[in-house]
């Protein structure tokens, strides 16, 4: 690739750099030495979030729900408020929002729920672009009871999904197609709602992986034409926890496993235990930051450091990039390998020079599969969400580069 040097143009003031770099300042734990590409596992929690966690801690009305008396009144109005308030964020009905430890978790318990009505000779349709908790998830509940469970494939070459790979396994047999809303591998967005349309017309439901996918851009349960839906607030810049919607008809019918004393109605008969209020009280305020920030300015400020990343990388000799090549219908999130060094060594490598990634398939087991790349160590994956700058990704080429024993990287001229 001809132009200049991406170190210039990362620094020459003539190009709009957005606000990514200012909003740094709103995560503590983002601030330091540390170039932090680690977001697509988990984001350091805005400023509100911590200090929502930190206050409820204080009130005196952490103590437990469904009481007589003020403190048990609070918690409940906390969860109410957090059900309104995800239902904003995912553009749903606060009656099909429950909320668990994360979303593995909540989704063993909701398939393991579901399979109850399964029977032999039913199927269940997956994808393997998805993360393991969107596949083994399935695989496991289908297995138990004599379902059978399918997986369509992605494109290696491009790290696209096409919709038609699912809807060709969708057949009248079909009780769920449970598929990525991104890729947190490959950062690839697919057509979900061409393949809902084609699960709905078989009689079957939809379940989205939105993990990925909430923390990039505005979900809309009803244009994607989702049946449930989960996501995880610490990948949202929240705290360990997790949320997932159920169409409300549909969540009145299951028969979830729970204590006998526990409520048989609404999305609290899926929550076992008692409920983190804490947490809960963090992803009310991480939610709404998303929401008052807005995903257009999101989209827009993660875009304008992504770009070079991605440029970048693909301009240095010896480093090979998976998966999309633009910017089109993909989250700001890559996966690179360097020639001659394992994924780890990378790694471990950068954290040398305070740059953190991640390396392996990051649960993405079928993607790395399909990738070839599931013997050899997998790949190095770098993700942008909020406080990720561009000096920050200028470290990163420079490090890749000396690692793949180049000069600095080059991008197109602006």
């Amino acid at each position: 690739m001809d132009g200049a040097p991406i170190d210039d143009a990362l620094t020459d003031p003539s190009i709009e750099r957005g606000p990514a770099d200012g909003a740094a300042a709103r995560f503590p734990g983002a601030k330091g030495e540390w170039a932090r590409f680690d977001g697509p596992a988990g984001t350091q929690m805005v400023d509100v979030a911590i200090e929502a966690m930190a206050a409820f801690s204080a009130s005196g009305d952490n103590a437990n729900n469904h009481g007589e008396f003020a403190a048990a009144d609070a918690c409940d109005e906390l969860t109410a408020t957090a059900r309104s308030t995800v239902a904003e964020l995912l553009g749903a009905a606060a009656e099909g929002v429950w909320f668990g430890a994360n979303m593995t978790t909540m989704t063993f318990a909701f398939t393991r729920a579901l399979a109850r009505d399964w029977r032999r000779g039913d199927r269940i349709v997956g994808t393997s672009l998805d993360h393991d908790a969107n596949v083994s998830t399935w695989q496991q509940a289908a297995s138990d009871c004599g379902v059978d469970h399918v997986l369509a494939p992605l494109d290696p070459a491009t790290g696209r999904l096409d919709p038609q790979s699912v809807i060709d396994l969708i057949d009248d047999r079909t009780r769920w197609v449970a598929i990525s809303g991104a890729s947190n591998l490959l950062g690839t967005i697919p057509d979900v709602r061409t393949v809902a349309d084609a699960a709905h017309s078989a009689g079957a439901n939809v379940f989205v992986d939105a993990v990925h996918l909430a923390p990039h851009r505005r979900v809309d349960i009803a244009a994607l034409g989702a049946d449930a839906l989960v996501t995880s607030a610490y990948k949202w810049y929240g705290p360990h926890a997790a949320t997932m919607w159920v169409r409300p008809d549909l969540l009145a019918e299951l028969q979830p496993y729970k204590v006998r004393p526990a409520s048989d109605d609404g999305p609290a008969r899926l929550e076992t235990g008692t409920p983190n209020f804490e947490a809960i009280a963090a992803l009310i305020a991480a939610a709404r930051y998303l929401i008052d920030t807005g995903f257009d300015e999101i989209e827009r400020s993660e875009a304008a450091v992504f770009a070079p990343l991605l440029d970048g990388l693909g301009a240095i000799d010896g480093v090979r990039v998976y998966g999309p090549a633009d910017l089109t219908n993909r989250t700001p999130t890559v996966s690179f390998t360097v020639d001659g060094h394992h994924p780890d060594d990378v790694a471990a490598a950068l954290a040398t020079d305070r740059i953190a990634v991640w390396s392996g398939d990051s649960y993405a087991v079928e993607v790395a599969r399909s990738l070839g790349v599931h013997r050899r160590g997998g790949v190095v994956r770098a993700g942008v969400v909020r406080y990720v700058t561009h000096d920050d990704v200028g470290r990163l080429l420079t490090a890749v580069g000396r690692l793949a024993g180049n000069r600095a990287p080059t991008a197109p001229n602006p």
